[in-house]
């Protein structure tokens, strides 16, 4: 079961985002429906830490098990989608590099979904969701650094 709750107010989520770099390149995801590019990631389950869940989801977007490198950025976000509140607590994991064969275009899970490698250097010209991934991979930080961001 996910951790996450509807409510009057809004919707609240606890994920987990992995951060993929492999030769100055970033693999995102990008939907059929929608212009942006997002993370590798998603809910984190009951019993399940957001590492573990960080593991899981990758490996069922992508077929390849990649291991966590570390924790980079927590982030607090809250954003509205067709008038709806979301609140939503993230953790971004920068995991090992490994020698992984996906092609751009390559389909996740969901057939409306496909995966793409975006080279690091142009990311600020992207349409990424979360926006501070377009500034914050060029110099990933030694240290985990906590973002709030209301948009």
């Amino acid at each position: 079961m996910d951790i996450g709750m509807k409510t009057p107010d809004g919707d609240f989520t606890l994920r987990a985002a992995a951060l993929i770099i492999n030769n100055g390149q970033f693999l995102v995801v990008r939907h059929n429906n929608y212009d942006c590019f997002y993370t590798i990631g998603g809910r984190v389950h009951v019993n399940e830490t957001s590492a573990e869940a960080v593991v899981r989801e990758v490996y069922e977007e992508t077929g390849y098990l990649f291991s966590v490198d570390r924790l980079i950025f927590i982030q607090e976000r809250f954003y509205n989608v067709n008038s709806a509140h979301h609140h939503e607590v993230v953790f971004f994991y920068l995991m090992k590099p490994t020698d992984v064969q996906i092609e751009n275009g390559t389909c996740t899970d969901q057939q409306e979904e496909k995966l793409y490698w975006l080279p690091v250097d142009e990311l600020q010209y992207t349409d990424l969701v979360p926006d501070f991934l377009r500034t914050a991979l060029a110099n990933i930080p030694q240290e985990v650094v906590h973002i709030i961001s209301k948009e």
